[in-house]
């Protein structure tokens, strides 16, 4: 069974939720504020560890109330990352959840986004069959550190989640990715934005030819769209009672998805479960599932796999 590789931050979650985005020179109270533990790496890595799949965190931890947060909450989970402290202050992400669930995130930069080259050399080789990257960590200058790592171990199975900034990275580094035939995973406003077409489908098109793999294009409501080359078509979506908040859906959604294929599952099937996980994280408050909550959606896991 594959490895598991997340590159990313770990980051702290301050959510304030809000009737609405105040418009300028508009008061309101909020409704409530909290902490977690959030980042696209620890919410994919999560998701990937509910599974049950082996999977290695790759994220640098910082100083300062929000890394000593870190630290503490992954502590608690017994998680730990095979990179020095650097002395460098963590920064935060400011998610404001309205009434209708819809998440605006305000990213403080700090340590938990930049990578050394010399880090990557305390990872073991067996850790990394399949490796995620998500476009925040690129984006940064020390993003040309992590494409320098993944063109240098060929053979890795790429994932790699642009996020909404995916118009803000360098083209070069987009390429340079795109050439090593990465899983393309994001929403659709993403795929329609960076490509400029007019339908789902026609950007998955374009960006298949890019990439030469897999592109999967999540559609919220709607469910998600993907693009194999040699077959495309939606997956239907799974219907959720109540919207609390969209804080870390996609990322569970690709995490889902790693897992499933880690597991030998068609990718029609991967989505289709990652569809079923992705419903449930926007059912419930903050970006990560409870083990309670995963093992009632009863989806698989190693161990219920039939043995070839």
């Amino acid at each position: 069974m594959p490895n598991c590789l997340v590159i990313g931050s770990a980051a702290a979650d301050v959510i304030i939720r809000i009737p609405h985005l105040p418009s300028t020179g508009e008061d309101i109270h909020i409704i409530s504020q909290e902490m977690s533990l959030g980042g696209c790496a620890w919410n994919v890595f999560h998701t990937i560890r509910l599974f049950q799949i082996p999977a290695v965190l790759f994220s640098p931890i910082g100083t300062g109330v929000y890394g000593d947060f870190i630290r503490s909450e992954l502590a608690a989970r017994n998680v730990s990352v095979p990179i020095p402290s650097p002395e460098e202050k963590n920064g935060c992400c400011y998610c404001f959840v309205e009434d209708s669930g819809e998440r605006t995130f305000l990213s403080h930069r700090g340590a938990e986004y930049r990578f050394r080259e010399e880090w990557f050399q305390l990872l073991p080789k067996n850790c990394r069959d399949y490796t995620y990257v998500c476009g925040l960590e690129i984006e940064e200058s020390t993003g040309e550190t992590i494409l320098r790592y993944l063109e240098a171990a060929p053979g890795l199975q790429i994932f790699f989640a642009p996020g909404p900034r995916i118009c803000q990275i360098e083209q070069d580094k987009l390429n340079r990715l795109f050439a090593l035939r990465p899983v393309l995973h994001l929403n659709e406003t993403e795929a329609l934005s960076y490509t400029g077409k007019e339908t789902v489908e026609q950007a998955a098109q374009t960006l298949h030819t890019l990439t030469g793999n897999i592109v999967i294009v999540t559609l919220g409501e709607n469910g998600a769209y993907y693009n194999e080359g040699t077959s495309c078509g939606y997956v239907p979506p799974v219907q959720t009672d109540t919207v609390t908040d969209t804080i870390g859906a996609g990322d569970a959604h690709i995490g889902a998805v790693m897992a499933c294929l880690a597991m030998g599952l068609s990718l029609k099937e991967s989505i289709r479960t990652a569809n079923r996980v992705s419903a449930a994280v926007v059912g419930t408050r903050g970006a990560c599932l409870s083990k309670e909550a995963f093992d009632a959606l009863c989806v698989p896991a190693p161990q219920s796999l039939p043995i070839p």
